[in-house]
């Protein structure tokens, strides 16, 4: 049986991460770029990257922020597609998902 209450926990912890992360990353791509052309270059590559990487982390927030709200409002381990209840064991792997293994498929 899984416990709600641990995985409510792992969300809150992982979102507190994501949002840390997400603050690293606008410092990052705030910095004031290179007056070398060829560092800067570089550095527009890595930017890229952070940005790829902030878009992911920001999927997956809005993921997770969804979980909670879930949770909040007493729905969470219940499928959002036909309203069966979620597996403990597919919460445990995944869960910010809103729905079965079934619905999800």
């Amino acid at each position: 049986m899984t416990d709600t209450a641990v995985l409510i926990q792992r969300l809150t912890e992982r979102r507190d991460a994501l949002l840390k992360e997400l603050d690293q990353i606008e410092d990052a791509l705030d910095d004031e770029p290179s007056k070398d052309w060829e560092d800067r270059a570089a550095e527009r590559q890595g930017d890229e990257v952070l940005e790829a990487m902030g878009h992911h982390d920001q999927d997956e927030l809005r993921r997770i922020n969804a979980a909670l709200t879930r949770y909040a409002t007493g729905d969470y381990g219940t499928c959002a597609k036909c309203g069966e209840d979620i597996a403990p064991e597919r919460l445990e792997a995944v869960p910010e998902t809103p729905f079965c293994a079934t619905c999800a498929a």
